[in-house]
């Protein structure tokens, strides 16, 4: 039951997915500047990351926001 979605750029992808690539790109002290949250600022993690956007979600479309506005 695969839908196809072409006006939205984050279809197929994880929330592990979006949050490496902006690490990979920005770094962890840059993405900290970018999104002031305390899990990219006090030993930051993919883990630690996702677990905190996955509870909280303006953190999460904040994220978002940013992956789409630098990669699409």
């Amino acid at each position: 039951m695969s839908q196809q979605q072409p006006n939205n750029p984050l279809h197929g992808l994880t929330l592990e997915a979006i949050l490496t690539r902006l690490v990979e790109h920005y770094g962890w002290a840059s993405l900290h500047d970018q999104i002031r949250v305390n899990c990219f600022a006090n030993e930051p993690s993919i883990k630690s990351s996702l677990k905190f956007l996955r509870r909280t979600q303006w953190a999460r479309d904040k994220v978002e926001a940013l992956y789409v506005s630098t990669f699409c």
